[in-house]
């Protein structure tokens, strides 16, 4: 059983006691991934890993959030939900986190460093290294680096404009003792060569990072500076992320994409993070030359930031720095199957992964691609691989005759450019490509394939959790549903009719389409079991979801506590529902996951009096995708599927390894083991595997 790590909270905090803030939920999700890295149990690099993902989701929650706090504060907003008080404040409260966990983040990064050199692994710098070190260096950075560097001569009265965020950067300041004079200058670490460089001595090794190498050769840099000493210190910034699209009614969707894109590298700072030992008149000149406000999230770090990095720091062969090896299986059902259609045709099929292998997935669209029957293809994508076998094979489809329409999402944050780059790919080699709408994201995952036999139509739909990208598919959970139930596929068809024809309304009779009938469905399932309970029946809900904000259907959570139905969530990341309230939310219990794989399975199960219902969805109960999204939500109809999903949820709700429990006080605390240990990713893995074996 993993020690439990719990930060301690700060004695100001203030919230609304109804509903947690969203962005200090967030944090507390944050802190969770945190707590990964600080578990023992855990492998060295893995735990190295998991700092590198808490700090890329620290970048991209500046980029967005804080950025939003920012503008709220510009125009003068006095609430925020689920916080008593201001904007400001909150910016306040959101620093004073970040800087507790900021302390917790260099003393775990320590500790590892440490434990590496029990096993002969030493992290050296430029002022630890020896001669013959410091020549080999020396070599590798006259051979390797300085061609890639661009240094910047800081002017006092010169601001300077292109410097890039999430981008690493060092500070430098050199000195004349005798004369007293100083300059400053910036140098950008570059990211064409690794950040790991790892030397060999004896049985030992040495691993130093770039940013080291660089300051060992500050001289050869500056040779024309006879400055006496010569320092550097990294520093690092944020940049708002917001696209504003530009309202020239002259300009299509996709240049107006393009123009944004450009204009986000240009977007307002909202946090510099910064050596805590740079010099203070070092870090005056930084923030003048950058035209950076102190009154921006200034926050004081350790000697190397960009942890992201360190998702790729060197396992140096050793495999007892990393989680054991796990393949995907493949599903039963389609292990010895040459056709997917022809099972899909006999059954209904859910697909899990990583347990189960993308691989049927891509498969199906190869196959779909030289089936003579098959005339069209359509499917819906948001966020796909750069290198992506599922668009290769929707290409392969076009060039075999068939019909493919690909709905592609512009506006998913961060991917813009990818998406952009294979729609005009796709449009290349004859697809019909149609975009999102302005202000209404296309966030569902769906693929819909229409095929004739024996002069009959069948029409089979894929209905996921997560997108078609066969590389996070390999670190998420997901789940797709595959079926050629008429009363799905009929209307996944109807769903691309209303992309296709600018929102054209239809009537959902069995999925759950946002924003057309999602919030709705919800409601009357939540009320059936509020209706069940004052009846003296069995009402239950469970629920397993990434983010639960949206204040409405929390009240209507808390209506169905109260009414006396039983409540249980998994929720892996935000959640504003305060659980455990007396005379509101006592019959309400959330977890939270996180574990070796980003859990990102969506799904719902209502008790209805014993029989219960059962729906995939790959939206999460947030405004945004009940209110401003295309979701798309399914029944699961099939008995044997439902016991599935069932399981699935049982095994990961008594998980007791890696299951925190959210509580009112936000705590994180581990779920206490009591007997039988249950770590769900692992049970999952076993359960599939077992599967393909009988």
């Amino acid at each position: 059983m993993a020690p439990t790590v719990a930060l301690r909270r700060n004695k100001t905090h203030i919230c609304d006691m109804s509903y947690f803030n969203r962005e200090l939920s967030w944090l507390a999700f944050n802190e969770r991934v945190l707590q990964e890295a600080m578990d023992e149990t855990i492998p060295l690099v893995e735990r190295l890993r998991f700092l590198g993902i808490y700090s890329n989701n620290m970048d991209e929650f500046y980029r967005v959030r804080v950025a939003n706090i920012q503008r709220m504060i510009s125009v003068h907003n006095k609430k925020v939900e689920g916080f008593n008080g201001s904007p400001k404040d909150l910016y306040h409260e959101i620093r004073a986190v970040v800087v507790r966990q900021q302390k917790h983040f260099e003393k775990t990064y320590q500790t590892i460093i440490e434990e590496l050199e029990a096993h002969n692994i030493f992290h050296v710098n430029e002022k630890t290294v020896n001669k013959e070190q410091q020549q080999e260096l020396k070599d590798y950075f006259l051979k390797n680096v300085i061609h890639d560097l661009v240094p910047i001569i800081l002017e006092k009265s010169t601001p300077i404009q292109k410097v890039r965020d999430k981008a690493i950067y060092l500070a430098v300041k050199m000195e004349w003792d005798l004369k007293r004079k100083v300059r400053y200058a910036l140098i950008e670490v570059p990211n064409t060569v690794s950040r790991f460089y790892i030397l060999t001595e004896n049985d030992k090794r040495y691993v130093i990072l770039l940013d080291d190498i660089i300051r060992l050769n500050l001289r050869e840099i500056f040779p024309i500076f006879a400055f006496d000493t010569i320092d550097a210190y990294t520093f690092k910034f944020t940049r708002d992320a917001e696209l504003n699209l530009d309202d020239d009614v002259s300009m299509s969707f996709i240049e107006k994409m393009e123009k944004s894109i450009k204009l986000r590298k240009k977007g307002e700072p909202v946090r510099v993070v910064y050596d805590l030992k740079m010099p203070e008149d070092l870090l005056s000149v930084v923030l003048k030359s950058l035209n950076i406000s102190r009154s921006i999230n200034l926050i004081p770090g350790g000697r190397y930031h960009n942890f992201k990095d360190f998702m790729k720091f060197p396992d140096f062969g050793n495999p007892h720095f990393l989680f054991p090896k796990q393949s995907a299986v493949a599903h039963p059902l389609l292990q010895h199957e040459r056709s997917i259609i022809k099972q899909i045709l006999k059954q209904d099929l859910l697909l899990h992964f990583p347990f189960q292998l993308f691989d049927h997935v891509v498969d199906l669209l190869r196959e779909a691609a030289i089936d003579p029957k098959v005339k069209s293809i359509k499917i819906n994508v948001y966020r796909v691989a750069r290198n992506s076998q599922v668009m290769n094979a929707l290409i392969n489809a076009v060039r075999n005759g068939k019909e493919v329409t690909v709905v592609l999402e512009l506006q998913a944050r961060f991917d813009e450019e990818n998406n952009l780059y294979w729609a005009e790919r796709l449009k290349d080699e004859g697809a019909k490509v149609l975009y999102g709408y302005e202000g209404l994201k296309i966030h569902s995952k769906l693929i819909l394939i229409r095929r004739i036999s024996d002069k009959k139509e069948q029409l089979m739909a894929y209905v996921g959790t997560g997108n078609f990208n066969e590389r996070t598919s390999q670190i998420y959970t997901d789940i797709g549903l595959l079926t050629a139930d008429k009363r799905i596929a009929l209307e996944v068809n109807h769903v691309f009719q209303m992309m296709e024809q600018s929102l054209h309304r239809h009537t959902f009779r069995h999925l759950m389409v946002s924003p057309v009938n999602s919030r709705r469905k919800i409601n009357q399932l939540i009320q059936n079991e509020i209706s069940n309970a004052k009846k003296g029946l069995p009402a239950r809900i469970q629920i397993k979801l990434n983010n639960l904000v949206d204040s409405k259907l929390i009240d209507k959570l808390y209506e169905a506590s109260q009414a006396g139905v039983i409540v249980h969530l998994m929720i892996r990341g935000v959640c504003c529902l305060v659980p455990g309230l007396k005379g509101k939310s006592q019959n309400i219990e959330v977890i939270s996951i996180v574990d070796r794989y980003l859990e990102h399975t969506r799904f719902m199960i209502f008790n209805n009096n014993n029989e219960p219902l059962y729906y995939v969805t790959s939206g999460d109960w947030m405004e945004r995708n009940l209110d401003k999204r295309i979701e798309v939500g399914a029944p699961v109809f099939d008995e044997g599927i439902q016991a599935e999903l069932q399981l699935v949820f049982d095994l990961q709700w008594n998980d007791n390894v890696k299951a925190r429990i959210i509580d009112k006080k936000q705590r994180n605390q581990r779920r206490e083991a009591e007997g039988e240990i249950n770590h769900s990713q692992q049970q999952l893995w076993d359960y599939y595997k077992a599967k393909i074996a009988d």
